[in-house]
């Protein structure tokens, strides 16, 4: 199973969610995500960030995540 990323429409949404205070198994259910997902971002909001905050942070761990490039030794690039 693949992991889709949040983008920042859906970063949005929930920034207005908790706004209003909805709980969280609602949005989960509305953007169909996890909860743990939503809880994430919640938590973020909760501290005083905001949701391009939460994106800038997002695209910085993003970029970390997946197979490193294999760089080799120049003595082994030659057959």
């Amino acid at each position: 199973m693949t992991y889709t990323h949040l983008t920042p429409n859906e970063l949005v949404m929930i920034e207005a969610y908790f706004h209003q205070e909805t709980p969280v198994a609602i949005v989960a259910k509305q953007l169909k995500r996890g909860r743990q997902t939503i809880y994430n971002v919640y938590n973020f909001l909760k501290c005083g960030g905001t949701a391009l905050e939460y994106f800038e942070q997002y695209k910085e761990n993003k970029r970390r995540c997946g197979r490193t490039e294999i760089i080799f030794p120049a003595e082994k690039r030659i057959h």
